[in-house]
C-alpha cells in the first residue's frame, strides 16, 4: 500500500501552505497536530493521524510511553508532541500573568477547553483587584452533584495567592449549558462565603463543546 504524504494533496489543502497563506487559526487540530507529526503511515495521512490521536481524547493526560505505543507515532513524534504541548501550557501560562478579564467571553477562553472534558470538573480563575489574572485553580473533580465542594477549598487557594475577586467555571459533559439546581444552589453558597472573606466571586460559567453559559448574565445566582 503506497504512503498518503501530504506532498500529494493539492497544494491549496496543505496544512503548512494553508497556515502560511490564513494563518494557524484557519487549521483544524488535526491538521495542526499533522505538521507536528511530519508524516503519517502507508495508506494514512499525517492528517489522518493527527485525528486518530484526538480520538483518544485528551492528549496533555498521556504519558511519553502511551503516545509511543500508538501505531504510527513512535519515540521522535511522541516527543515532539509533549514538546508543542508543554510549550502551549507555557505560553498559556504567561498569558494568564498578562490578561485583564472584562467579560464571561474573555474568561470562557480559559475555560473552554473545559467542554471536551469527559468528567466533570469545577475551576476557580483568580483575579487581583484590577481583575489580572493571577493564576487558576482545580477546585473540584467528578461531578458538583457527586462530589462534595467545600468552600474552604476554594477560598483557601484565593487566601493564599491574594485573590480580590474570581470567576467560577465547570462542565457538563451531557452537552446541556443550563446550570442544574445544585449549580445554582452551589454558586449562591461561594457568593454568600466570598462575600465574609471579601473575595468577589464574579460569575459562574457553565462550559459545553462549542459554548458557554454565564450564571451572573442569566441572572441566577447573583440576585
Amino acid at each position: 500500500m503506497l504512503e498518503m504524504k501530504i506532498k500529494d494533496f493539492p497544494e491549496e489543502e496543505r496544512p503548512r501552505e494553508r497556515l502560511r497563506r490564513l494563518g494557524p487559526g484557519s487549521l483544524s487540530d488535526a491538521e495542526l497536530l499533522a505538521i507536528i507529526l511530519g508524516h503519517g503511515l502507508p495508506g494514512e495521512s499525517a492528517v489522518d493521524l493527527g485525528r486518530r490521536l484526538l480520538a483518544l481524547g485528551a492528549l496533555h493526560r498521556l504519558s511519553l510511553e502511551e503516545l509511543e505505543s500508538v501505531p504510527g507515532v513512535g519515540p521522535a513524534k511522541a516527543v515532539r508532541i509533549k514538546a508543542a504541548l508543554e510549550l502551549g501550557r507555557r505560553v498559556q501560562m504567561f498569558r494568564e500573568r498578562l490578561f485583564c478579564i472584562s467579560s464571561p467571553a474573555e474568561a470562557y477562553s480559559f475555560f473552554s477547553h473545559l467542554g471536551f472534558e469527559e468528567e466533570e470538573q469545577l475551576w476557580a480563575l483568580l483575579l487581583n483587584r484590577k481583575n489580572g489574572i493571577i493564576g487558576r485553580e482545580l477546585v473540584a473533580l467528578g461531578g458538583i452533584s457527586r462530589v462534595p465542594v467545600d468552600p474552604r477549598d476554594l477560598f483557601r487557594a484565593a487566601v493564599r495567592r491574594n485573590a480580590a475577586a474570581l470567576i467560577l467555571a465547570h462542565n457538563h459533559p451531557s452537552g446541556d449549558p443550563s446550570p442544574s439546581p445544585e449549580d445554582i444552589s452551589l454558586t449562591r453558597r461561594l457568593v454568600e462565603a466570598g462575600k465574609l472573606l471579601g473575595v468577589e466571586v464574579l460569575d459562574h460559567l457553565v462550559v459545553v463543546a462549542g459554548g458557554y453559559v454565564s450564571m451572573r448574565a442569566k441572572g441566577v445566582a447573583f440576585a
